[in-house]
């Protein structure tokens, strides 16, 4: 396998304020553009051409990556001029792929963490000669996702989109967002209108016939749709805990990009990153967040489990915690937020104006 199409156009509106500005794919996560520990995990597995499925903000994708080489990649863009969900993107780039009919050619959403062993999953493809093969993961509450339940080989027997009663949960094995398929496959999917792969193309396959393989990896997987897990994912990069040769950086408590600034006594735990050009006062905590670009913190501010956006700005002895700040936002001294804030870009909250105890 040399090939992977990889789904970068969905407008992220779960993670806003984030995606206001930045497409999902391409917030900073432990110091990068998410978007890169895909593709660099890609790399490590084999994978040279990769064609990334674009709609939301595509214009940002190609200025950064270029052409790939970097990445020891070549990358092409396509760009959806109607969103065409899932199936349909995959079918609306199938033009730029070069395999053969039989040749398998990964594919992968664009907001899943994962460690998932790709080789293994591609190796299970060619040794069941199935005609997709799918990564599965358990999770505890299945309810937000799709159940796929498999027979004792392994072979996909039906697909069960968020099921809500307890009869309906038969399992606890759910589509993780990653996919091998059968090239000849891919041109079978509708062309031109928009398909969803999980609700029309995996069972309508499976109503033909067709071998749906699953492959159970319950290695690391965080499906980053929402800010707290954007934020978790960001940390467990840094901390180590989920795999990637992308983080700019060794493993550990903390990751402070080159050009930020951190006071001596200000702390940063639990796999904090500090962007570019970010400025950090004196005896500031930090733990567990992700402070972009040019964002400043001001002295005695207190951060746990937050992500503070581009060129926000913070003020002394506010506390945040489990909040997000978009971009350019400006939170005054003694303020107080808490678990699932979203403050606008570009907003402005005076001092002490927001708290959810005594100012005293």
């Amino acid at each position: 396998m040399t090939e992977a199409i990889l789904l970068v156009g969905g407008k992220g509106t779960r993670l806003r304020p984030l995606t206001v500005n930045t497409p999902k794919p391409m917030v900073p996560a432990a110091g990068v553009p998410f978007l890169t520990h895909q593709l660099a995990r890609a790399r490590a597995a084999g994978v040279e051409h990769i064609v990334l499925a674009t709609s939301y903000l595509a214009e940002v994708f190609e200025p950064y990556f270029g052409d790939g080489s970097a990445l020891g990649l070549h990358i092409e863009y396509v760009t959806e001029e109607e969103p065409l969900g899932t199936g349909g993107a995959i079918r609306n780039v199938a033009a730029r792929l070069h395999s053969g009919p039989d040749e398998p050619v990964l594919i992968f959403n664009g907001d899943i963490l994962t460690g998932l062993d790709i080789r293994a999953l591609v190796a299970t493809h060619e040794t069941t000669g199935a005609d997709v093969s799918l990564h599965l993961t358990r999770v505890e509450d299945p309810r937000a996702y799709g159940l796929v339940p498999t027979d004792g080989a392994g072979r996909v027997t039906a697909f069960l989109e968020k099921p809500q009663t307890p009869e309906e949960i038969v399992t606890d094995q759910i589509n993780a967002g990653a996919y091998v398929f059968r090239r000849s496959v891919i041109d079978t999917i509708p062309e031109g209108r928009p398909v969803s792969v999980e609700r029309e193309t995996f069972p309508d396959l499976l109503a033909t016939g067709a071998h749906l393989q699953g492959m159970v990896d319950s290695t690391y997987w965080l499906d980053l749709g929402t800010p707290q897990a954007f934020v978790r994912g960001s940390a467990d990069l840094v901390l180590g805990r989920a795999p990637s040769p992308a983080v700019p950086g060794r493993c550990g408590d903390r990751l402070v990009l080159p050009t930020a600034r951190v006071a001596p006594d200000a702390k940063l735990t639990g796999g904090t990153v500090v962007g570019d050009g970010a400025h950090i006062g004196e005896g500031a905590r930090i733990t567990g967040s992700t402070i972009l670009s040019g964002a400043v913190v001001e002295p005695g501010a207190v951060i746990t489990d937050s992500l503070v956006g581009a060129r926000a700005h913070i003020g002394e002895r506010t506390v945040l915690s489990g909040t997000v700040i978009g971009d350019g936002a400006v939170v005054g001294p003694d303020n107080e937020l808490r678990e699932g804030v979203r403050v606008w870009c570009e907003a402005k909250i005076p001092a002490g104006a927001l708290r959810f105890s005594s100012d005293q």
